[in-house]
């Protein structure tokens, strides 16, 4: 897990161009997703954390977002996952 405050934003465009960042996250609630997904682009910077892989995400204690993973999302909700 990778804090968006800890990082320059050319270290972070590097990581993301050679595949080392795929999903990110917001600290507080405890949810990841897509990089292109329009509810993680509005929140705040000191609350966005990165990931290489959904297994990190998982193993951090994240849940799938409801906006851009949602057939996921439902399966956590509903105890599937």
């Amino acid at each position: 897990m990778i804090k968006h405050n800890k990082i320059s934003d050319s270290e972070l465009r590097n990581k993301i161009k050679n595949a080392e960042i795929c999903f990110g996250g917001n600290q507080k609630l405890k949810i990841y997703g897509t990089l292109k997904c329009s509810s993680g682009k509005r929140m705040k910077r000191e609350n966005r954390v990165f990931f290489s892989s959904e297994i990190e995400a998982k193993e951090n204690g994240f849940r799938p977002c409801g906006h851009c993973m949602k057939p996921k999302y439902l399966k956590w909700k509903n105890g599937l996952i």
